[in-house]
């Protein structure tokens, strides 16, 4: 497995040195906002999360590997080429054996960040069950990781443009713990709430690394959604998010648009009917994303320490 992964030099002095490291995707990078927010926003987000008491690990696929940290060349890479791939787990093997570039989803990352060892893990929103996905079965590979990877996602909820209701009971069957970082009503991305409740409210990461580190010692595999609210000043209404999401997905049914492609076709059709309100909300609700996993790798990190224990999954 180690000859597929390949650390940047940052990443590699925080492994040796025994940091805490929090994992970055890069399809939010590559397909999910327009150049040049994309890159301004991963470089801002990196730093936010070495200003939290982190080390930031943003994955790709490059050359035949698994880049466990990119440079800033490679950054911009991800952000202006118009060739790179969506990989999810399917898309592994191909992707590698090709040589090709590949942006990470919300599944890819988590299997990269177990491969390497990291335990957490900052997006936008988790993909989930799509409306109508009694229909077409549209479910992201996002909830099937989640029931069987070990690693942390903090994010904004789910995307606004999924079925919130049906995407919460997936996890809930998958066994998957949806838990509420200084909230109870689970968010919907764009939005701070939605009409649906969050398992558990933990309110500081210790908490978290707490909750983190009791689950996997009990040999009870798969991740953690921790939902974390867009800031309120940054919030765009639900209600009126709501009703352009209703607009956009008839227009996306209308083209036929299916797949892999459904949600960057939505998100970006949303961010034009908010005249770019979305877009503004979606980095927002990203930085705080990485702050709070920084906070919650870090005390992770420490609740290791202090069992001289390194092993991210608690096993030895």
């Amino acid at each position: 497995m180690k000859q597929y992964l390949s650390y940047s030099a940052e990443v590699q002095h925080a492994m040796e040195n025994n940091l805490p490291i929090v994992a970055l995707e890069t399809t939010i990078i590559s397909h999910g906002m327009p150049y040049p927010q994309n890159v301004q926003m991963a470089k801002e987000v990196e730093q936010i999360i070495r200003d939290n008491g982190a080390v930031p690990a943003t994955i790709g696929l490059m050359d035949g590997k698994i880049k466990i940290g990119l440079s800033e060349s490679e950054l911009e890479e991800f952000a202006t080429n118009a060739n790179v791939e969506k990989v999810s787990r399917r898309d592994f093997p191909y992707i590698l054996a090709s040589g090709k570039i590949g942006a990470t989803t919300v599944a890819a990352t988590m299997i990269a960040a177990e491969l390497a060892g990291i335990s957490v893990f900052a997006t936008g929103g988790i993909g989930g069950v799509h409306r109508e996905g009694e229909v077409t079965m549209d479910i992201s590979a996002d909830l099937t990781e989640l029931a069987q990877t070990n690693v942390a996602v903090v994010c904004a909820g789910a995307k606004s443009i999924l079925d919130i209701g049906r995407t919460l009971e997936y996890l809930e069957t998958n066994g998957v713990p949806v838990v509420g970082y200084q909230c109870t009503q689970f968010p919907s991305f764009y939005s701070r709430t939605s009409e649906y409740t969050t398992d558990f409210r933990l309110d500081t990461p210790e908490s978290v690394a707490t909750l983190l580190k009791t689950k996997w010692e009990l040999g009870l595999y798969g991740g953690a959604v921790i939902a974390n609210p867009v800031p309120e000043k940054d919030e765009f209404p639900y209600e009126k998010i709501e009703a352009v999401t209703q607009q956009a997905l008839a227009e996306a049914k209308e083209k036929g648009i299916s797949g892999k492609n459904v949600t960057p076709f939505l998100l970006d059709k949303v961010k034009k009917l908010t005249d770019g309100k979305s877009l503004e909300t979606n980095i927002a609700l990203v930085k705080h994303n990485a702050a709070v996993a920084a906070q919650i790798a870090a005390a992770f990190h420490q609740l290791l320490e202090e069992e001289g224990c390194n092993c991210p999954d608690c096993s030895c």
